[in-house]
């Protein structure tokens, strides 16, 4: 069997609803994708639940397509998503408008959070919140092996976040977030950023349409081979804020909430 493909925004045909589905967005990922599947296919085989989960490959240049439809051909619940238009933010919106499932994952290919503490954005653990979103600070929080500078600038770009886009979050950019159908089918509708901005602006949207946000302490191991380029994406993100404010003034995010599929 070869991997469920799909284009563009193109909804996955659905014949039973899983309880998860995991987002994997994937550019150029041919090395780390194959251990990650194998780590997530262990994990999913000690569960009761159904799942399913979609890898969305991103105008990848190597075999990230190959490696993950002969993944595929013996683990029917991988999805490939093909969307070949490059940038995050469209790559999981992709993700999650096709995914199935009543709660949907996004997961980074690095699997820098191990794969088994998913069950804490699950219930019984959800406390009945829409959104779960893991963080890397606070109580229960473990970050390792991060060098400091890296640190230091993360806390520097989440202070600029608070202060001129959302309040209240201590790591709006983990790369572990967990949306329940509903919230997941209502706000990548309205999604517009592209980049890395994209998680700033759902969980803006999110506030003013006053969906139940919590935090989610995780264990997070630093990535040597991480995408993120410090300064680049800094600068990068300073404008999608500034878009995300302007979207707001212009009315975009106050289309009505569509009802879940």
């Amino acid at each position: 069997m070869r991997a469920e493909r799909a284009y563009g925004e193109q909804v996955l045909t659905p014949d039973s609803r899983p309880l998860l589905s995991i987002i994997m967005p994937a550019h150029n990922e041919e090395f780390r994708l194959p251990p990650s599947l194998a780590k997530i296919d262990a994990f999913l085989a000690q569960q009761s639940f159904e799942a399913e989960v979609i890898v969305v490959e991103n105008g990848s240049r190597d075999r990230t397509v190959e490696v993950t439809e002969a993944f595929a051909a013996t683990h029917p619940y991988v999805k490939l998503l093909v969307v070949q238009t490059r940038g995050k933010g469209l790559a999981v919106k992709a993700g999650m408008l096709a995914a199935r499932g009543e709660y949907r994952f996004i997961c980074d290919v690095d699997l820098s959070m191990p794969i088994e503490e998913i069950v804490k954005f699950l219930p019984p653990y959800t406390d009945g919140a829409d959104i779960s979103i893991g963080t890397r600070e606070g109580k229960g929080a473990q970050r390792i092996n991060e060098p400091e500078y890296r640190h230091l600038m993360g806390r520097i770009n989440n202070l600029i976040i608070k202060l001129t886009a959302v309040r209240g979050f201590e790591d709006t950019q983990c790369g572990f977030k967990m949306f329940n159908r509903r919230s997941a089918e209502d706000l990548f509708s309205v999604q517009q950023m592209s980049g890395i901005g994209f998680d700033i602006e759902l969980l803006f949207v999110a506030k003013r349409r006053r969906y139940n946000i919590r935090e989610v302490p995780i264990t997070w191991y630093f990535d040597s081979d991480s995408r993120m380029r410090l300064v680049q994406d800094s600068l990068k993100l300073l404008l999608e804020i500034w878009q995300i404010q302007k979207n707001a003034r212009g009315g975009v995010y106050d289309q009505p909430q569509p009802q879940p599929k």
